[in-house]
């Protein structure tokens, strides 16, 4: 039987001291067949599955297979998975520099693009699919998405398009101790509607213009409101690790896993499956495993787990997420950096911070939000602090230059 403390410990035992501190880049992409346009099947030569078993016979990549099918491939710490629809997950290694990180995710995309090539299969890097309809969609052959698409309907307006026409860009970051993690986290959450701004790139849904610069950032606000959205509690006095925890334990579950198979747990109560008290489980006790897989089915803004995971951002090209990972590596990885931007946020409210992010989906840099700063001029004001938290960094003060993107966007 688990109890709160190991909970509790499993998330705490991601503090390191600084040193040790790593950059891990996620970055989903869409699939498509280049002579049709169309989504990709997971059967058949352009299918998604022969892109994942081509890809890693020709370069040494280990197959994740469910069902006999593969799902994911893994090298060293890097991973290649396919979201439901089809999408493609670049998972970076946990890496020291933003150079490593550059450098390896350069490599990862190169060849990604060689074995894609090859089958007729392009990307498009999108916050929200432009063109296509849902229905037109493949759902892919993992267990998992097939209970999720059943029951996010249930949850909100959005969830389906969430799982089937979007995809992001994902940056995790490190702490070093709970206050720590705790100031980074409302850094991260109050910051966040700038990188949306930045990052904007899903305009269009249907061929139609929805109004919204980021309609992925809106869809998130009505998939599912018991684990998506803004976690307000974060500014609470009592914030840290206890706190996300008790949070985390009353998000409904999804599924467990027992013998390789996925078990049907939507709704049901991670509390009870704890307990031993879940109706038709009576008895049986979740594991940490479980616990484990559950915090992944958790979708806020920023999530915690042994690192902070910064959620927000559309999927855009691969010199705007390097510009997204140098923006945060300069800020919370430098002291002075973040202490000063902590300075300009802590006296904000969480309904100003909620306000920030609509008005960040909907008008980008031309966001205002009454009793706080433009947009625009936050932006500003924050990529001089990034940039000057670089600067001190001895890895990547050479590395200015991946700035120029968001200072080109923001017209400094």
């Amino acid at each position: 039987m688990l109890s709160f403390d190991e909970l509790v410990d499993e998330i705490k035992n991601g503090c390191k001291p600084k040193e040790e501190f790593r950059i891990g880049v996620e970055h989903e992409q869409f699939s498509f067949d280049k002579t049709t346009n169309d989504p990709l099947t997971y059967d058949g030569k352009k299918g998604v599955g022969n892109l994942l078993k081509t890809f890693a016979t020709k370069y040494n990549w280990q197959q994740v297979l469910e069902n006999g099918n593969p799902i994911a491939l893994t090298k060293d710490r890097m991973s290649l998975t396919i979201e439901p629809g089809g999408q493609i997950e670049y998972a970076g290694s946990p890496l020291l520099s933003l150079q490593d990180v550059k450098d390896e995710m350069t490599e990862f995309q190169s060849n990604l693009h060689i074995v894609a090539d090859e089958l007729g299969i392009g990307f498009l890097q999108k916050g929200v699919h432009p063109n296509w309809k849902i229905k037109d969609i493949n759902l892919m052959p993992k267990a998992r998405y097939k209970i999720m698409s059943e029951y996010m309907p249930t949850k909100g307006k959005y969830g389906l398009d969430m799982m089937f026409r979007t995809c992001g860009s994902q940056l995790n970051l490190d702490y070093k101790d709970e206050a720590d993690m705790v100031m980074k986290f409302r850094v991260c959450l109050a910051v966040q509607p700038i990188i949306i701004a930045l990052m904007a790139n899903s305009q269009y849904l249907e061929g139609s213009n929805t109004g919204y610069a980021s309609y992925r950032a809106h869809i998130w606000t009505d998939t599912d409101s018991d684990r998506c959205g803004f976690p307000s509690f974060v500014f609470d006095d009592d914030m840290g690790f206890e706190k996300y925890v008790e949070y985390a334990l009353d998000v409904p579950m999804y599924f467990i896993i027992r013998d390789n198979k996925y078990i049907n747990m939507a709704g049901k109560s991670f509390r009870e499956f704890m307990a031993g008290t879940l109706a038709d489980y009576e008895g049986q006790y979740a594991t940490l495993k479980d616990w484990q897989d559950h915090i992944t089915t958790v979708f806020p803004e920023v999530r915690l787990k042994q690192y902070l995971e910064l959620r927000s951002a559309d999927s855009c090209s691969y010199e705007m997420v390097m510009a997204m990972t140098a923006f945060w590596v300069g800020i919370l990885y430098d002291d002075n950096a973040l202490n000063k931007t902590y300075d300009i946020i802590k006296n904000w409210s969480p309904q100003a911070i909620e306000g920030l992010y609509i008005s960040a989906s909907k008008d980008a840099l031309a966001g205002v939000v009454e009793a706080l700063p433009s947009i625009r001029s936050l932006t500003k004001d924050l990529l001089e602090i990034a940039n000057a938290g670089l600067k001190n960094q001895p890895d990547n003060s050479e590395l200015l230059y991946l700035l120029e993107p968001f200072f080109n966007l923001a017209k400094i």
